[in-house]
């Protein structure tokens, strides 16, 4: 599909205006945009732009609050839990993040409980944050159910993201960022909307058959990563950001693009910690740590062994210097929601 090239510069005020119109605050909107522009420059399409439209949507439902009363309760110098009040994910995340960097530059360790919130794109852009500030970090949350726990027909867990990151003694960090299931629904989202197939083996129809299908794999079934153990990974992170915070679980968030009977209530979970806790020499030995494994033999065809981040930091770094290119379909919503 023919896409078009728009300014990098240009296309953020226009989502700064339209968050803006759609009731967002200022300082609101710059957030949620530079999330969505991240998402885009990272090549993350399935968290960028193509959700721009379901965003809106849900706040012209009253299903999102673009004014929220957000509150923050301090549970311990290093504890604190947010009730995001309905704010779009974007929101409470960047509040979460910078309350656990800061819990954590004070004490050590930060622990940031979030509930009453909404999807907020890619963890690995708040755990740069972290890292950035020469903090490790992990993060989880919890979504919309896509994932079948193991020995069950129906699907009730979600994509459910986990996340860790920390610095390496250079300019990349290592920054892992993955769901649990084989591909992340956001770009199952963005084949259906492109009429494009999705790979082998992520995904089964509604009737338990495997399909290369993506509007089929929506209304059927996605695969965990490594069976029975990738089951068990989704549901602790439903435990870890759900259960434990306040939030929604056992399948009870709502579809943000299909269901707008209520609030999603997604929880998520931050944590971050200082690198000196327990070795005075952490740069020295996460730097000697990295180049042991990168030395090791290489497989015909492998240039490089890359550790987790590496690949998107080379992403980011090329596509900050060009134009976004977006679909006709991302173009068409912008046009719509701008008029």
């Amino acid at each position: 599909m023919e896409k078009v090239k728009l300014k990098t510069n240009i296309l953020k005020r226009e989502i700064i205006n339209i968050f803006k119109k759609f009731g967002l605050s200022n300082d609101h909107a710059i957030i949620s945009a530079n999330a969505l522009i991240n998402a885009e420059l990272v090549g993350a399409y399935g968290h960028g732009l193509s959700r721009l439209k379901m965003y809106c949507d849900r706040i012209s439902k009253k299903v999102i609050n673009p004014k929220p009363k957000i509150k923050i309760k301090k549970i311990s110098p290093s504890i604190s839990h947010i009730d995001a009040n309905n704010s779009i994910g974007f929101v409470a995340a960047d509040i979460a993040i910078k309350k656990a960097i800061k819990n954590a530059k004070k004490t050590g360790i930060g622990m940031v409980a979030v509930k009453n919130s909404g999807h907020y794109g890619l963890s690995g852009y708040y755990a740069e944050q972290a890292v950035k500030k020469n903090l490790i970090t992990m993060i989880y949350t919890n979504a919309p159910p896509a994932v079948a726990p193991h020995g069950a027909l129906k699907s009730l867990f979600g994509t459910n993201p986990i996340c860790f990151g920390t610095p390496t003694g250079s300019k990349i960090p290592f920054i892992l960022d993955t769901s649990i299931s084989m591909i992340n629904r956001g770009k199952i989202r963005v084949a259906a909307r492109n009429n494009q197939r999705i790979p082998e083996g992520v995904a089964l129809d509604k009737f338990g058959k495997p399909t290369i299908d993506a509007k089929k794999a929506l209304e059927g079934v996605q695969l965990p990563i490594a069976g029975f153990r990738g089951s068990g990974l989704a549901w602790m992170v439903d435990i870890l950001s759900g259960v434990l915070t306040g939030g929604n679980h056992a399948g009870r968030v709502k579809d943000p693009f299909d269901d707008f009977s209520g609030p999603q209530n997604i929880g998520h979970l931050f944590i971050t910690f200082k690198t000196n806790l327990f070795v005075n020499n952490f740069n020295s030995r996460i730097k000697d740590n990295i180049k042991t494994i990168k030395r090791l033999p290489k497989i015909n065809g492998i240039k490089e062994i890359m550790y987790p981040g590496q690949n998107k930091y080379k992403r980011f770094k090329i596509n900050s210097k060009k134009d976004i290119k977006v679909s006709e379909i991302v173009k068409k919503d912008l046009k719509i929601l701008q008029s």
